[in-house]
């Protein structure tokens, strides 16, 4: 469950560690003709990077060109954490962030493994991102529902939304 104490105190942390929670997230290439999709995190919060195993020729890469933007969308595996990511994203041949990075999970998708010809990452380097956590008590919902509709001038508190900036 996301914590409202955590997302006033430490936004960034929670946000990385939500990141690392998911399984996938929707990535979008700003400017391509193509909708957002599903892909695996990786992150790496030290260098405010996420990670995305990808292969050479998919659509995602061919849309990505120096300079490019792109927006990673997340919502939490308890349904109570949502997040949306900005940055520039580029096209990186990085056998350290491979090895770093690798499981069976990913091994499923590239027959020579690490040596994959088709194999290649995605680096989003985050500059930017917005967070909006709610509660996940029906309990507290159902409270913050009934007051709002019993003051003219109250409006439910059932959640937290920050910017968050990074450098």
């Amino acid at each position: 469950m996301a914590s409202f104490t955590e997302a006033r105190e430490h936004p960034a942390q929670q946000l990385w560690d939500q990141i690392n929670g998911v399984h996938a997230g929707m990535l979008g290439v700003d400017g391509a003709d193509m909708h957002m999709q599903p892909m695996a995190p990786n992150a790496d919060p030290t260098t405010n990077t996420i990670w995305f195993y990808t292969k050479t020729d998919a659509d995602i890469v061919r849309a990505v060109k120096p300079g490019t933007r792109a927006h990673f969308c997340v919502v939490g595996k308890d349904h109570d954490y949502h997040a949306c990511l900005a940055g520039r994203i580029e096209v990186r041949q990085d056998p350290a962030r491979i090895d770093q990075f690798w499981s069976s999970v990913v091994a499923a998708w590239y027959e020579n493994g690490k040596k994959d010809p088709n194999l290649t990452m995605l680096a989003m380097h985050v500059d930017d991102a917005e967070i909006w956590v709610s509660t996940g008590s029906k309990l507290k919902f159902g409270w913050e529902i009934a007051k709002a509709n019993l003051s003219d001038e109250k409006t439910p508190d059932i959640g937290i939304k920050r910017h968050l900036q990074f450098a």
